[in-house]
């Protein structure tokens, strides 16, 4: 015996994150991202909102009240976190989420990517990486 210990498998105690956002409004903020994705609503009880992808992912909303939308880049009202998207034409991109109801955020610190707010007023990125 060589005196090593074989290692077992590891098994996941858990299985497919979905990241959920605090929002004043669930369905209307599903719509959107579910619109922007190519995505359907797949649950709606109105306090929480799913959409999901054919592959699998998906993403939540949650209504939280009072909602306070985040204020990036000042962090009085901290973001916590993005969405990042990737496209293939940034300005076919923008031209559709701001018809989705998406707003241009003044601050655009990069070149290959550019920074929008969700009807809700969190932070995401259109990447074109």
């Amino acid at each position: 015996m060589s005196g090593v210990i074989p290692r077992l498998p590891i098994m996941a105690i858990a299985r497919l994150p979905v990241v959920v956002l605090d929002c004043p409004d669930p369905h209307a903020l599903a719509e959107f991202y579910g619109e922007m994705l190519g995505w359907k609503i797949e649950q709606d009880d109105g306090h929480m909102c799913f959409i999901r992808a054919e592959y699998g992912d998906s993403l939540g909303f949650q209504r939280v009240h009072p909602y306070t939308a985040p204020q990036w880049p000042d962090q009085v009202v901290p973001q916590q976190m993005h969405i990042d998207v990737v496209v293939d034409d940034l300005d076919e991109a923008e031209a559709g989420v701001l018809e989705l109801g998406a707003t241009k955020h003044d601050h655009q610190p990069g070149t290959t990517f550019r920074v929008f707010l969700d009807p809700a007023g969190h932070p995401f990125c259109l990447c074109a990486c």
